[in-house]
């Protein structure tokens, strides 16, 4: 059996804290997950063509599946943090980077860590 390619990981690892987020909203249907699938063969070819992008994946396949979410049904993820107001959806920062966390910019605040909402009271799903 091969090791499995630093890339492989950085695909696999972003793979499972987006699903987690996903988890945590309660938003992990079927067609969903495809979407986080769809993001990771595109993102899997990006990263091919520019090998020291593998630590930002886990930023651009969430910020794929936001805006994919946006399209289909809905912001994602809601912010936990406001009670009052407008539902809005949380940003993901920094737009390319390492380490990237779900942020409300309305607080001005970081919430939570991609692949950690489930950590955060209060988290939904789209609206």
């Amino acid at each position: 059996m091969d090791p499995i390619s630093p890339l492989e990981q950085a695909l696999h690892a972003a793979r499972a804290l987006v699903l987690a987020d996903l988890v945590a909203s309660q938003v992990a249907e079927a067609d969903v997950v495809s979407l986080v699938e769809e993001s990771v063969v595109q993102r899997r070819w990006w990263v091919e063509q520019w090998p020291d992008g593998a630590e930002y994946v886990a930023c651009l396949i969430a910020q794929d599946v936001q805006d994919a979410l946006l399209d289909r049904y809905g912001r994602w993820p809601l912010c936990p943090v406001c009670g009052s107001g407008d539902p809005h959806a949380l940003d993901v920062e920094p737009e390319l980077g390492p380490d990237p966390h779900w942020v409300c910019h309305k607080a001005g605040v970081k919430v939570a860590a991609v692949g950690s909402l489930a950590s955060c009271p209060g988290e939904s799903s789209p609206s």
